[in-house]
């Protein structure tokens, strides 16, 4: 048996077939690579029932994971997050079937850590040395964190108001950290002339094939949360939107692998804000690409990406899984954040708050129907946004004050 039965890479576009065995970065198209493996061995020799057995981390998927050398891997123990079904919000909302994938609950706290974890141990397997990318915060805090521990160096550009606890993530880890004065695009531009002028390896979303590996394994994991029953509905918040493309590639290896039916898949919805929604505008359009969103802007910091590379992707997703783009308010984002706080206790970051926004919308509009199976993704922990919580109207009170009430 090998650890991993990773094939190949592959343009989704022009249908080009790299090495997974070299560096690889873009497709000559200009598309992101993805991953292949060889389902037909895997279906000889590793089936769901297997998992039971295993550790409760993403690495627990290792077959369909690109890392060959188990001794490449590079862990925190990241994976297995809670899956809780929410009563009280679910009543509140008319979706008596919510859930939450709580993606907070996870080293460097937030879904990042996927991608990091997948990235980085398949870099070192193919000999980088050192890494770039830009980030809106958490990715560049959780690929830091996790090539200090793979001895990796690491260069990191955010923007100047990325959220506070992200660029100490960055900081502590001893990665190289940098702050533009503009967006994630500003910073995509000047980590590519870096990557060009010095043969650095480019870690920027999709410019490397292994981020949505890591990614996927969501996907894998609400499955076999859900004991292999598929949910009507996933909610993703998107901005890159890898993710949604990781959780749809998933699912359709899980049906070439035979673990869930073929014929039914849950709609994947992708979830922005309306400062920032150049996704959901293509889907209205039913075009297959976005445009450039000026002016973007959100406390939803993390999905504040004016134009994702892998857009084409992501509407593929939806498109083919009779989804939909939904944009919300900064007013329904907030709200929502408190309502799961204050319902359900689970103190959420604003992008994963976004979701729970668009789910009321669609329950609304009856696209979401009652008897419905419904996931929103909360993509990291809320104490990682301390701004987004008001708390200019608490009282100050002196040491010998008493509360009446």
């Amino acid at each position: 048996m090998s650890y991993s039965y990773v094939s190949h890479l592959e343009c989704p576009k022009c249908q080009e077939i790299y090495a997974e065995s070299e560096i690889q970065q873009l497709c000559k198209c200009g598309a992101p690579l993805l991953v292949r493996y060889k389902l037909d061995e895997v279906k000889g020799t590793f089936n769901k029932e297997d998992l039971t057995s295993r550790e409760n981390s993403l690495w627990r998927y290792h077959e369909v994971l690109p890392v060959k050398n188990e001794e490449n891997v590079v862990t925190l123990g990241e994976g297995m997050t809670p899956f809780v079904h929410l009563k009280k919000l679910g009543e509140n909302m008319n979706i008596p079937n919510l859930y939450i994938k709580d993606e907070g609950i996870i080293p460097t706290g937030s879904f990042k850590t996927r991608g990091a974890s997948v990235g980085v141990s398949k870099a070192k397997e193919i000999g980088v040395k050192q890494l770039a990318m830009p980030t809106n915060g958490n990715a560049g805090a959780a690929w830091a964190l996790y090539s200090a521990r793979a001895r990796i160096k690491a260069t990191i550009v955010m923007p100047e108001d990325a959220p506070a606890i992200t660029r100490k993530e960055v900081a502590v880890s001893g990665g190289d950290l940098y702050l533009v004065n503009g967006l994630i695009s500003d910073a995509g531009k000047i980590v590519g002339k870096l990557v060009k002028e010095n043969g650095i390896y480019d870690a920027s979303t999709l410019k490397e094939p292994y981020r949505i590996e890591g990614k996927k394994t969501m996907g894998y994991e609400i499955l076999e949360q859900l004991n292999w029953e598929i949910p009507d509905v996933i909610l993703y918040p998107t901005g890159g939107g890898v993710g949604l493309i990781g959780i749809y590639k998933a699912l359709l290896e899980m049906q070439e692998l035979g673990w869930i039916s073929s014929e039914k898949l849950p709609r994947l919805v992708a979830v922005q804000a309306e400062g920032c929604a150049p996704i959901v505008k293509a889907w209205e359009e039913g075009k297959t690409e976005s445009e450039f969103w000026d002016n973007s802007e959100t406390s939803a910091f993390g999905i504040n990406v004016p134009k994702a590379l892998g857009d084409f992707l992501v509407l593929e997703a939806i498109y083919k899984t009779n989804g939909c783009a939904v944009a919300v308010s900064e007013t329904e984002l907030s709200q929502a954040q408190v309502e799961v706080a204050k319902m359900e206790g689970n103190f959420i970051c604003p992008e994963g708050a976004a979701t729970f926004a668009a789910a009321r919308t669609l329950r609304e509009q009856n696209w979401i129907k009652e008897t419905d199976k419904v996931i929103c993704l909360n993509t990291g922990q809320g104490i990682k946004y301390p701004e987004s919580v008001d708390l200019s109207n608490i009282p100050l009170l002196q040491p010998n004050d008493v509360i009446t009430s």
